[in-house]
């Protein structure tokens, strides 16, 4: 009895230890070129794209704990090629569609804060442009990611001209392209922190958060997105069965049918708003997955 009972500590010791080791996994930023190659572990994560040849930036492809990737092939795009990976753009504003890429979101650079960490992290200014040019709008993003893969985006959007106008459209903001398979229209499941059940159910609701699972590869991984409490409305989740999901906080009349009136925000010469939202990459369903802990964490961690 006495070895038996020794030999569960020592298990139950060597288990908490390696759950230890786990949740303090290494994230390593390796800048080069037009590239931040994001590694978890030794493993890779993602990559984040800013070279001035695409029409804005975006994190692709993004891996799910094992490898299994949980974004759309950017190779032999058929629809909405401007879905690119983990992406944030907005049609329309002052008139012009970022969100299609009829207007272009060029970077002005990346700076790597903490190369080696949990979590580690990075900032991006990139330039709206207007017709002319000239910034419209200036984005100042710190992107954080964890261990977990809960990667977290706190964007300021100034004003760079005298009248910036953000128009009421469900085409936005903070989005993912998930891949064929894990799509609700083919073995796909969509659940909100409200309850809430199936894209229909889902889209153009607010929530503190929904989770987007389905199979990868013969395996069930999954993707949340989380809104945050003091944006300064609550976020409605842009979800599609084939594949699109996204939140945003500016449609207010066309994601309600009409039911709320249109809520346009405009901003003057140098006035801000701030966004913030995150997104976490997991494994299994949303119960497995830990979700509803993930959100918990990503409000303690907030600023």
């Amino acid at each position: 009895m006495k070895w038996f009972v020794c030999c569960t500590l020592a298990l139950f010791g060597l288990s908490e230890m390696n759950s230890s080791l786990a949740a303090e996994a290494t994230v390593q930023l390796q800048k080069k070129d037009s590239t931040v190659q994001v590694n978890i572990g030794g493993e890779n994560f993602t990559t984040l794209n800013f070279s001035d040849q695409y029409e804005k930036p975006f994190f692709s492809p993004v891996h799910a704990p094992g490898g299994e990737i949980v974004t759309r092939s950017l190779e032999g795009i058929e629809d909405h090629p401007h879905h690119k990976g983990i992406w944030f753009s907005l049609d329309e504003v002052n008139g012009l569609n970022f969100w299609g890429e009829k207007a272009k979101i060029q970077n002005a650079g990346v700076e790597v804060v903490v190369a080696e960490g949990n979590p580690a992290e990075l900032r991006m200014t990139n330039n709206w442009l207007g017709t002319d040019g000239n910034p419209l709008i200036v984005e100042q993003t710190t992107v954080k990611i964890y261990s977990n893969r809960m990667l977290t985006y706190d964007t300021t959007l100034t004003a760079a001209a005298e009248k910036v106008e953000f128009a009421d459209t469900k085409e936005g903001m903070f989005a993912i392209r998930l891949p064929n398979g894990m799509r609700e229209r083919e073995e796909g499941s969509v659940i909100s922190a409200t309850g809430a059940k199936t894209t229909k159910n889902c889209w153009g609701k607010t929530a503190d958060w929904v989770d987007y699972y389905g199979p990868v590869d013969g395996k069930t991984v999954g993707v949340a997105l989380f809104d945050h409490p003091n944006n300064f409305r609550p976020s409605r989740y842009h979800v599609r069965d084939y594949g699109l999901f996204g939140i945003n906080p500016f449609g207010e009349g066309i994601y309600t049918n009409g039911d709320n009136a249109p809520a346009p925000v405009t901003l003057t010469q140098g006035k801000s708003v701030r966004l913030r939202y995150g997104l976490y990459v997991h494994n299994g369903d949303t119960s497995a997955g830990n979700v509803s802990q993930a959100y918990r964490q990503y409000l303690g961690l907030a600023d």
